[in-house]
């Protein structure tokens, strides 16, 4: 078994945590049983979610069992930590649809069909859609003190903006998920990101006090919020959230997310994010520091990432694509990976081709004026196929089309719009 508590240390993924030496020591006696938990808020996971998933698949890496939990129930409560005002309550069957999503996403990362230690897949709403509310407020709701939830961090940073009994009672489910997970598979650690460390502290209180096995041993592990250092939120772009559904976030978007990062964050995601082995990661850093211009460690970072959550074939098509953009060749290019490079730009349908070019940029929406377009064509900043066009009065149907289908219009440097023809 590998020491994975050091590994973790190692990247900087240990936040908050009980006694560290009990938990060092219980790792080291035997494999050890831990969970996290995701609620089905959207139809993906984005990357902001990858961490603790990461975190269970180098647990089990190193010989241990995680349990992912897919939050069906918890999902229709919403959870108040690290927001500022009241979740939106999502109809249950959309919840479930989603919580069937997550799952076949978990399934990426986790081996669940392993011979040693495979992974385990639960939803809480097979226990928690069962209680009965007199039952569960006499049973389990008298081991909380008002006083104590109001001190945990996820209720207390509500409390000036209001919180409903709704999400209040969050901290009570995710508690009694820890005791019921612990009593059905011993499971002794829950991880989850800094603004969990409350809830998970509620957890490990009610199965001391409650849980029927003789082994009352829990822990819990927090990881950090992950921050950028230009003050911008990770995770998120112009073109909105970094998805794991390709459908939502193509590969190339993806890759070019991780490429892009800043050049003080870019070790501590290779640390973070990536597998790569200490010393891989402590060579790309002296690289950062002393040629930063080669960029060694941001095409680590984007070649591991994309690899890891879209597979290597969607890596070697993100790398062509991007290549292809760099060098302005695009006829090298297949119409699929067109659709994928260009899959957040303005897109226009065409039916015909008997436009000269003004009245084409007019009515693909590059331009809002016949005058703007002939102004932006003069001024030479109107490029077709990454092919400068000045003449007002071209014939769109000799325009060469990508794969028999696309023209790609750029204004400027860096605004494209994707022209289909059918």
């Amino acid at each position: 078994m590998l020491d994975v508590l050091q590994d973790l240390q190692y990247r900087g993924l240990v936040y908050q945590h009980t006694d560290l030496e009990t938990l060092s020591a219980r790792l080291r006696k035997s494999p050890l049983t831990l969970y996290c938990g995701f609620d089905p808020t959207a139809d993906s996971l984005h990357i902001g979610h990858l961490l603790p998933v990461l975190v269970l698949r180098r647990f089990q890496l190193a010989g241990h069992r995680p349990i992912a939990l897919v939050g069906g129930g918890t999902g229709l409560i919403g959870d108040p930590s690290g927001k500022t005002t009241e979740r939106a309550l999502n109809a249950q069957d959309l919840v479930a649809n989603w919580g069937q999503n997550i799952r076949r996403q978990l399934e990426q990362f986790l081996d669940f069909d392993s011979q040693e230690n495979p992974a385990i897949m639960a939803d809480n709403y097979t226990w928690l859609s069962s209680l009965q509310v007199i039952d569960f407020l006499r049973d389990i709701g008298r081991h909380f003190s008002i006083g104590t939830m109001l001190a945990k961090d996820s209720v207390e940073s509500r409390m000036n903006r209001g919180i409903s009994y709704t999400e209040f009672s969050y901290m009570i489910l995710q508690s009694y998920d820890y005791m019921k997970l612990h009593e059905t598979y011993q499971c002794e650690l829950q991880i989850g990101g800094q603004d969990q460390w409350g809830n998970i502290t509620a957890g490990i209180d009610l199965i001391r006090r409650m849980s029927v096995n003789e082994n009352k041993e829990a822990h819990a592990l927090t990881l950090p919020l992950v921050t950028k250092s230009d003050g911008t939120k990770f995770g998120k772009t112009e073109s909105g959230a970094i998805w794991l559904d390709a459908t939502k976030t193509s590969p190339y978007q993806f890759y070019q997310f991780w490429l892009n990062t800043d050049d003080r964050d870019v070790v501590k995601f290779l640390k973070f994010f990536t597998f790569l082995p200490p010393a891989d990661i402590d060579a790309l850093a002296e690289e950062v520091a002393l040629q930063p211009e080669k960029r060694a460690a941001h095409q680590a970072l984007a070649r591991e990432m994309t690899a890891l959550v879209h597979g290597s074939e969607a890596l070697q098509r993100a790398r062509k694509i991007s290549q292809a953009l760099f060098s302005e060749d695009l006829k090298e290019l297949s119409p699929e990976e067109i659709e994928e490079g260009f899959m957040d730009v303005p897109a226009a349908t065409f039916q015909d081709d008997c436009l000269n070019f003004v009245d084409f940029l007019v009515r693909s929406g590059v331009v809002t004026s016949k005058r703007q377009a002939r102004e932006a064509i003069a001024a030479g900043s109107i490029y077709v196929n990454n092919v400068r066009n000045t003449d007002a009065d071209a014939d769109i149907s000799s325009f060469e089309r990508i794969g028999g289908t696309y023209v790609v219009i750029r204004r400027g440097k860096k605004n494209y719009h994707l022209i289909r023809f059918v």
